[in-house]
């Protein structure tokens, strides 16, 4: 197994933050994954898929044997780009797509887009997010909050409005929530309460659609490495970030790309309306 560090630096980075300056690296299963042809022949749909949770579920998923469509932000192509050159090591197909999923016309082209280059959609994995910590309730400006929720919320919604046809018979939804539902930090708060509107929204989903054939769950992540931390958190907070974890430690974006990986399978072919915790011990109820 590959090391995982267990102290974290102070570091800082401007939004939305790179793989390139994280400090010390993050591992997303490039070496420490091993395939077993898990997911032979799906075809995902991956957001925010160029750097840390995203950028671990799409090397995880091609080890596996899935192609995929990586959607990043414009100003995430560096990053996006490495992630596709990764998937493509594994003799997968990558297919990057930038935009800013924040309003329904967007995330329709990425619709289209998944359905005429990889021909449909199998797994979807609505993982895009923003954050951005605030000292208190009165430092959140108007347009933070609008953007968190237009991000992490809105974007999911109309995404799996939109790629439901393809999943029916057999497809699977996955989101990313956060244990930040269940435990909220105060300089977090648009953030927490739209992972928790997530839950809710899985489990209703997985009551709709399950008729359909199709699997809705989530997987909560606690602290994990990724660029977002540094680039996100106030300085003087990201020294030790996870040390506050049972485990001691911050999560590895690969430890969670595991979740994903098996939610994704056959193995979890009965698995449908629940939220799988990867937080180091912190709790998700």
């Amino acid at each position: 197994m590959t090391e995982r560090p267990e102290h974290v630096p102070e570091q800082q980075q401007e939004w939305p933050g790179t793989q390139s300056e994280l400090s010390p690296p993050a591992d997303h299963g490039e070496t420490s994954w091993t395939g077993r042809d898990r997911l032979v022949g799906k075809r995902a749909v991956i957001t925010g898929g160029d750097s840390g949770i995203g950028r671990a579920v799409a090397v995880t998923f091609a080890k596996e044997g899935a192609d995929v469509l990586i959607a990043h932000l414009p100003d995430e192509q560096g990053d996006a780009e490495e992630t596709a050159e990764l998937v493509r090591a594994e003799g997968r197909r990558a297919v990057l797509h930038a935009g800013d999923l924040r309003t329904a016309a967007a995330v329709r082209e990425l619709a289209d887009r998944a359905v005429s280059e990889l021909g449909g959609c199998d797994v979807l994995v609505c993982n895009a997010a923003f954050q951005m910590a605030q000292e208190d309730l009165g430092a959140f400006p108007a347009d933070q909050i609008e953007r968190t929720f237009a991000t992490n919320v809105f974007g999911h919604f109309w995404l799996i409005q939109a790629l439901a046809p393809q999943l029916e018979d057999g497809g699977s939804v996955l989101v990313t929530t956060s244990v930040q539902a269940y435990s909220p930090s105060d300089h977090l708060l648009d953030y927490a309460a739209t992972k928790a509107a997530l839950n809710n929204l899985v489990v209703n989903l997985a009551q709709e659609l399950g008729a359909k054939g199709i699997r809705v769950n989530a997987v909560a992540p606690g602290p994990i490495w990724t660029p977002l931390i540094p680039a996100t958190m106030e300085p003087g907070n990201v020294e030790g970030f996870g040390e506050d974890t049972p485990l001691g430690r911050p999560g590895q974006p690969v430890e969670v790309a595991a979740a994903f990986v098996f939610l994704a399978s056959d193995e979890a072919s009965y698995v449908s309306g629940t939220v799988v915790g990867v937080t180091g011990g912190k709790p998700v109820f």
